[in-house]
Parts: C-alpha cells; structure tokens; sequence
C-alpha cells in the first residue's frame, strides 16, 4: 500500500514539474515570438526535444527498437495534427498572455469528449455535455471582455489560434488513442518530433531571422523544456491515474500567471480568474466520464 502511494506521489510531483518545464518553452518562444516567425521556433523545439527524448529512450531500452511501426499512416496523421497544433499553438502565445495561451489550451480534453461522440460513437452523456456547456461558458468569460476592447489588437486572432491548437491536439490525441493499440508510446513520440522537426524546417523559404546568442539559447532551451516535460508527463501518466492528477492542473497554471506577472509585467486579468474553474470545471466533468466508465466496469466483473 505504501509503494503505491509513494507512486502516486511520484506521478503527482512529475505533473507539476512537467507544468513548470512546459511554461518555461512557452516562456522562450514567447520572448523571440517579436522577431522570430513561427515555423523557425517549431524547429529548433522539435529540434531540441529530440535530445531529452531520444536519451530517456535509450534508457529505458526502446531506442531504437521501440520505433518498429506497423501503422505508418497512423503516424503520419498523429504527427501531422500535433505539428499543425504547434503552430496554432505558439502563433497564440505570441499574441496573448502565457496564462490566456495555456488555459485555452486546457479546452484539449473538452474537445476530445465531442470528438468520441462523432468520432468513435461514444455516447453524449451528461458528464460530457456538462462538461461542454462549462468550458463553453469558461472561453465565453475569457474572450469577450478582450475582443470588446481591443477589437483591432490581434487578441481575437490569437484566441482563435489557442482554441484551434487545443482542437488540432484533441484530433492528435484521439489518433493515439487509436494507434496505441498497436504502437509504443517511443515511436509515436519520436515520430511526432521528426515530422513536427521537418514541418518547421520547410518554412525555411518563407523568411528565417538571424538570430542573435540570446534567441538561439531560448530556442534551444524551449525544445529542451519541451522535451523534458514530455517524458515527465508520460512518467505522470504510467505512476498515477488521470484522475489523481486532474487537481493538480491548478497548479500548472499558477505557472503561466507567475511567468505573465515576473518576466512580462502582465498582469492576470479579471476575465481569466473568472474563466479558470468554470473551464477547468468542465475539463474535470469530461474526464470523469471515462473514470466513471472504468469503474462501472470494474463492478461488473466483480459480479
């Protein structure tokens, strides 16, 4: 009993330092978002994330067997929604807050409750759709006050991009969900890199900027962040259920605000600590659905 506490302890303490490291990219790629475009910081963080990844691979001995494939398409569609996401993703934080640009990205699991509705015929339960109707009302509270005083600034533009990153990973993850039957969490991770890693390299002819010592180092820091965070994410994951870990996404946005405040001199917005429990509300409602799923299941069989 006291080993499996310890584990979820463990899994609890990997989820908020994966909280920290993924503000922290977010905190490089928003620093140089003024003077470098977008495909060049996808890049270097894909880039860079391979290091992290590919060395916690050949630790736990799938690399590079673990990269055995049978679903190659499967790949190409997972990889290529998550890329897509990137983009969408810091083309947002160049234009909002970190906070505004992460909490937005909390609508991930909202839009993966609707996507196992359309998508793979689970059923719209009220978990879901209570789920839905707060994080609805969470991005209505967030936006609405921005877009009506600054109609021209850019925000609603970055808005849009946030929740189009968080839809555009939903898809990503829905596919996992999908391939994982049959893949290793090492070659779609590792996948995901590369092609994000080429996605980036291909708007080389659109314009890169010549960076100064100061961006390369974030770059190269932001890929470096990115990758730790993903590994402690999947170390989260395997040690604690989903469930354990869904509180602690508070405290992976106390992250962003404090980073908004200190490095940015931006303040936290009445709108978003108005949006922040009534999205991250509807987040907890559709995640409870499948635990709700998994212990209906776990009393059947006990019969």
């Amino acid at each position: 009993m006291d080993n499996l506490q310890d584990k979820v302890s463990l899994g609890i303490w990997l989820r908020i330092l994966s909280g920290m490291l993924f503000t922290g990219m977010l905190v490089c790629i928003k620093a140089v978002s003024d003077d470098v475009p977008v495909g060049q910081s996808v890049f270097f963080r894909s880039l860079f994330a391979l290091l992290p990844v590919v060395i916690f691979l050949m630790l736990r001995r799938e690399f590079p067997r673990g990269l055995a494939t049978r679903r190659p398409l499967g790949h190409a569609l997972r990889s290529g929604l998550g890329a897509a996401a990137m983009f969408a993703s810091f083309a947002a934080v160049a234009l909002l807050p970190v906070a505004e640009a992460t909490l937005l990205a909390q609508l991930t699991p909202v839009f993966m409750a609707l996507g196992g509705v359309l998508l793979l015929g689970e059923r719209f339960s009220l978990y879901r759709m209570g789920g839905v109707a707060l994080a609805l009302a969470g991005v209505a509270v967030l936006i609405l006050p921005g877009l009506n005083a600054s109609a021209g600034g850019g925000q609603a533009t970055g808005y849009a991009l946030g929740a189009l990153g968080a839809l555009l990973t939903a898809g990503a993850l829905l596919t996992v969900r999908r391939i994982s039957r049959t893949e290793s969490a090492a070659s779609i991770a590792f996948y995901f890199i590369v092609v994000a890693t080429l996605a980036g390299l291909a708007t080389l002819p659109l314009g890169w900027a010549a960076l100064t010592r100061v961006e390369f180092v974030l770059l190269v820091l932001s890929g470096l962040f990115g990758g730790a965070a993903h590994i402690a994410m999947t170390l989260a994951l395997r040690y604690a259920e989903a469930s354990r870990l869904a509180p602690f996404e508070y405290i992976a946005l106390v992250w962003p605000v404090l980073a908004d405040w200190v490095l940015f001199s931006t303040p936290v917005s009445s709108g978003f600590l108005i949006a922040l429990p009534l999205m991250l509300s509807g987040v907890a409602l559709a995640a409870m659905e499948g635990r709700r799923l998994r212990l209906t299941a776990k009393w059947l069989l006990r019969r």
